[in-house]
């Protein structure tokens, strides 16, 4: 039984009723902030490909820290201090070594991933 405020819920199925009312929606843009930072990588593995698959007319903004999140991107941002230092396709930024997004993705061990893209 669900408490009526979601008390006793864990953030990450928090996280799951959310990305499924995203879903039920239908919303033109939908804002995802850390939406699978409190779920385990198998779970994250699956929202991201009900991601990619449900929300192909969609406008998707992801906020992460997680970059194998934001793998199947069309554009990252990347900001430093509020501000646009880098924008582009992940690839593009890959082939940049002197990028900040290519030192981020060195740093978590995900180059190999990223340049599959």
């Amino acid at each position: 039984v669900v408490a009526e405020t979601g008390s006793n819920l864990s953030v990450g199925q928090r996280q799951l009723i959310c990305i499924g009312r995203a879903l039920l929606r239908q919303s033109r843009v939908i804002v995802m902030d850390e939406a699978t930072a409190n779920v385990d990588l198998a779970t994250d593995t699956l929202i991201q490909a009900t991601i990619q698959e449900a929300f192909t007319t969609e406008t998707v903004l992801t906020i992460a820290h997680r970059l194998d999140t934001i793998l199947h991107c069309d554009r990252v941002v990347v900001l430093e201090k509020g501000v646009v230092v880098e924008c582009d396709a992940p690839a593009s930024l890959m082939a940049q070594p002197t990028s900040r997004f290519y030192g981020f993705a060195h740093e978590a061990g995900v180059l190999t991933g990223l340049l599959e893209w």
